[in-house]
């Protein structure tokens, strides 16, 4: 029957594309899109006849530009998936409507290397249906609107059920398969996933391949070791689960083998799945699950709102009762879900986005069904995967991209990954016994920064027992080198500013936020000319659409050594979140650290019990869950030449310092003073 489905409709397009029976303004539109879902076809056949699998490189690399040249920077400003195009051409109406349709459609790439062509045929049937409505005359714009609604709802319980499946069934086996199987040293295998493969993942998978075993071992297993460790420290007994989800960038397949070798000797099979490329499942322009290079991050972001087309309040509950019901029938499975292993890579030019007018956005009320929803489905899915049962572990390494001198920042950041823990833990608790004497830190901004913030420290009732910061030694977060604590929010006051700084892959120019009673009063940017645009633009993205957020988090990042890699380098732009939050104080916006675990007790490595877990916001899930969480957590740092003091002020009105012009000067710390001698000659 999906095969029949699928040669009706690959009939049924073959013909629009030499019809003349819609407005002339409309057929080069239908034309291209007939143009790609019969390259489609063509790539079906080449695969199921193994064609594809035989082809040479050159011809392999012919494919996948064919395969995503119209969304490319150079052909995006002539492709109808630029709104700007669309609405250029087909009018203010119909254009954001079918740039949307142009966009799904793309999804039918990982389809058909994934071999769904139940996938296909909704995808093709869509087409047909709205193409249909364009015969003989133009539609009412609210008809073809109607016809995507439905198209989200009916097949709501294939897109999200399937995504859920995939996401914690290890059969769900597609890139798995592909890494334990392929030659890895047949640089061809990069192009069997259906991703976007740019020089980044080239030239990545060959310089892994020419890395030593024990090299190659040093990486998964700090890796891997970093996800066992986490379970440890904070008490959760890995013996009860037997999944564990690897995300990760392509090109490190070397490295994801060696450890899936690993994880399999704890008793845990892989999940690894794409990262989501339908409306249905995506969020907004964030990638999470596997991926390749990202060929136009433009080309995301002016379609991180595209359910807007049918996002409403019975869509948010056939959405919430598809996904419950499908926990409901894998619950035995989601209970084995142990958390994700992430992989990130860094190194690419920082992008920041145009706003466009043309781009689909949301409603008010759209805003606070997402935000309802997303509330909802975390609740959900911490009933069936339980956050006080699951961990994780994140590490990054560069891409090419980075510069010249690649493999030798490449070699670097592996030694970081590996720093002394030892030496760290012991300066780091010399930092937390001066901060546990404190009623609050301040922190001042040096050299045109202009950070002047208060942030209050919970109180200990018990100091031989009870600590306040967590002693974070590279378990779950790797590289090295911070300790943090969940601020008081009553009595945290003040201005958090950054000259530059690069945030979910996106960069943000003169960056200041203010905080009143450790909530976000008002926020501003330099990106954009408009106060307005930059105002909308943190809202989004850091805000993620809410009118505030408690600061959950505050650190002192003491990876100098880091640090000054970063200088050698010239990458400080270029650092993810991972490492440049151990490079200096942070702060992070949204839940805390401990969010939805804050009554599991977690231990420093001095055996006192960190208390300060939980904030006056988060403390209402007593009461009602959905106003305790936001669900988004964003680091903040500020680096240390933009630093003039950090103090912890105590009770009694002492004033102790921590660092002082960027520097540590507490008796006990000066190890990490170290590297940044360098600085200072």
């Amino acid at each position: 029957m999906t095969e029949e489905r699928y040669e009706l409709a690959i009939g049924r397009i073959r013909e629009i594309r030499t019809e003349q029976t819609v407005d002339s303004r409309f057929r080069d539109y239908f034309c291209k899109m007939a143009d790609f879902v019969i390259m489609i076809d063509e790539l079906k056949s080449a695969l199921s006849e193994g064609v594809y699998a035989d082809a040479a490189l050159e011809e392999l690399q012919k494919w996948n530009q064919r395969l995503y040249f119209d969304i490319l920077p150079q052909q995006y400003e002539k492709s109808y998936a630029n709104p700007a195009v669309a609405v250029k051409e087909l009018g203010e109406g119909y254009g954001p409507v079918l740039s949307f349709l142009y966009v799904e459609l793309r999804g039918m790439i990982a389809y058909t290397f994934e071999r769904k062509t139940e996938y296909l045929d909704i995808l093709m049937e869509l087409f047909i249906e709205i193409y249909n409505q364009f015969e003989y005359g133009l539609p009412e714009i609210e008809s073809i609107k109607d016809t995507i609604y439905w198209y989200a709802s009916d097949y709501c319980d294939v897109f999200v059920a399937d995504r859920i499946r995939e996401q914690i069934l290890p059969e769900e086996s597609f890139a798995v398969d592909i890494i334990k199987n392929s030659d890895l040293c047949d640089i061809r295998y990069l192009y069997l996933f259906g991703e976007y493969i740019s020089e980044n993942e080239l030239r990545s998978a060959r310089h892994i391949n020419k890395l030593p075993d024990t090299v190659i071992r040093k990486m998964a297993d700090v890796y891997t070791e970093g996800y066992r460790v986490g379970f440890v420290n904070t008490g959760k007994d890995l013996s009860k689960k037997s999944v564990v989800n690897i995300r990760y960038v392509l090109g490190f397949e070397r490295v994801v083998k060696k450890a899936l070798e690993n994880f399999e000797k704890m008793g845990l099979s892989p999940v690894i799945y794409r990262a989501a490329v339908n409306s249905l499942t995506k969020r907004q322009h964030i990638k999470i699950g596997y991926c390749g290079g990202n060929p136009n991050p433009q080309y995301d972001y002016d379609h991180r709102n595209d359910q807007a087309l049918f996002l409403d309040k019975r869509f948010v509950e056939r959405k919430s009762e598809v996904i419950r019901t499908t926990y409901e029938r894998y619950k035995e499975k989601a209970a084995q879900f142990a958390g994700p292993a992430c992989m990130e890579v860094f190194g690419e030019k920082p992008f920041s986005p145009e706003q466009k007018k043309e781009a689909i956005k949301l409603t008010d009320r759209q805003e606070e069904l997402s935000l309802q929803f997303d509330s909802r489905q975390s609740r959900m899915t911490n009933e069936y995967i339980r956050a006080d049962e699951r961990s994780y572990t994140i590490i990054a390494y560069p891409v090419p991209e980075i510069g010249e001198r690649y493999e030798e920042i490449f070699d670097e950041v592996i030694r970081l990954n590996t720093l002394d823990a030892k030496m760290y833990e012991r300066v780091q608790q010399t930092l937390i016994d001066v901060l546990d004497q404190g009623e609050y830190v301040h922190i001042l901004g040096a050299h045109g920064n202009r950070t002047d913030l208060r942030v209050q420290l919970h109180e200990l009732t018990d100091p031989e027992k009870e600590t306040i910061f967590e002693n974070c030694v590279a378990d779950v977060n790797i590289p090295v080198g911070e300790v943090f604590t969940s601020p008081v929010l009553e009595g945290t006051n003040g201005t958090l500013h950054v000259s530059r700084v690069y945030l979910n892959e996106l960069q943000y120019k003169d960056l200041e936020i203010q905080f009143a009673n450790g909530m976000i009063s008002d926020y501003r940017c330099g990106n954009f000319e408009h106060e307005l645009e930059n105002k909308e633009y943190i809202r989004d993205n850091i805000l993620h659409k809410h009118p505030t957020l408690p600061l959950g988090e505050f650190a002192i990042g003491t990876n100098t050594t880091a640090y000054m890699a970063a200088k050698k380098y010239k990458i400080e732009d270029k650092l993810p979140i991972l490492i440049a939050e151990k490079m200096g104080p942070h702060f992070a916006v949204g839940d805390t650290c401990y969010s939805q675990s804050e009554d599991v007790k977690i231990f420093n490595p001095d055996g006192k019990e960190i208390i300060a877990k939980e904030n006056s916001v988060s403390a209402l899930r007593k009461d009602d869950m959905s106003k305790a969480y936001f669900y988004c957590h964003t680091d903040i740092t500020i680096p240390y030449e933009e630093i003039l003091s950090i103090a912890v002020v105590t009770k009694t009105g002492e004033k102790i310092l921590l660092l002082e012009n960027g520097r540590f000067v507490l008796p006990g710390t000066e190890a990490l003073n170290e590297p940044l001698k360098k600085m200072d000659r």
